[in-house]
């Protein structure tokens, strides 16, 4: 005779739903994170296969400690894994090898507009010499202006896609890895309107400063913004080449 008996516990209607919540927050937490980190694995998979990584003059190195390894020494590298505490919205970050500090502005217009339909981006103001990424984008290390020969470099913020809102600064250049050859960005200086046609775009390190150098063949448009989406890791560079001057 049996001493003991063992009786199965019945799956009560209370131990059923504490099932089901539980597996409905596994489901619901793994398309979180899907649905957070996939902006930048898709990015990463697109800009390896279909942008060109350049490195047309890297800062060389040396013996001697650089700005940009001396600011990696306190405030993290550029690293994927990095403890990065930069506020990148301060455009002296993004290339701390060419910051435009001492740079000599003799040029008196200080703001105009950028517009780039296909993104939605309408009369967006861009600072000429400006620090503050969160109130504007910014003309970095102005030289020329648009319609100008020479290089006009424009900085603007980006974040994830989720987040994107075309009237925020912060999130304003968020789409521009979706801009294809041909597609039109105009600029506005009180009565003159300029459209660049862009021609080209690839990615490179935060140490790659040629992109900014000056032309003077002709008048282009380099937009910048920091990729993958929603990081700082390497910097996104768009070319435009002015094609039509309006008077309006």
């Amino acid at each position: 005779m049996a001493l003991y008996s063992y009786i199965k516990q019945i799956n009560t209607p209370r131990r059923r739903v504490v099932q089901y919540v539980s597996y409905l927050a596994l489901v619901s937490g793994s398309l979180l994170l899907f649905w957070s980190f996939y902006p930048v694995l898709a990015f990463e998979i697109y800009s390896n296969i279909f942008l060109r990584q350049d490195y047309l003059s890297p800062v060389p190195r040396s013996q001697i400690v650089s700005s940009l390894d001396e600011a990696n020494s306190v405030l993290g590298s550029y690293d994927v894994f990095s403890n990065n505490l930069r506020d990148f919205t301060q455009v002296d970050l993004w290339f701390p090898t060419k910051p435009q500090t001492f740079v000599k502005q003799d040029i008196q217009i200080k703001e105009y507009s950028l517009s780039i339909p296909k993104l939605n981006i309408v009369d967006a103001k861009v600072i000429v010499g400006g620090e503050d990424l969160k109130k504007s984008l910014v003309h970095y290390l102005p030289e020329t202006l648009p319609g100008e020969y020479g290089n006009v470099v424009i900085f603007g913020h980006s974040t994830l896609p989720q987040l994107y809102n075309p009237k925020d600064y912060t999130t304003i250049f968020t789409y521009l890895p979706s801009l294809d050859k041909g597609d039109r960005i105009k600029v506005t200086i009180g009565d003159k309107e300029y459209e660049y046609e862009t021609f080209e775009s690839f990615v490179v390190n935060p140490d790659q400063v040629s992109v900014l150098e000056q032309k003077t063949d002709a008048s282009y448009l380099t937009l910048i913004t920091c990729v993958p989406p929603g990081t700082y890791w390497k910097r996104l560079v768009l070319r435009a080449k002015l094609v039509k001057y309006i008077e309006l």
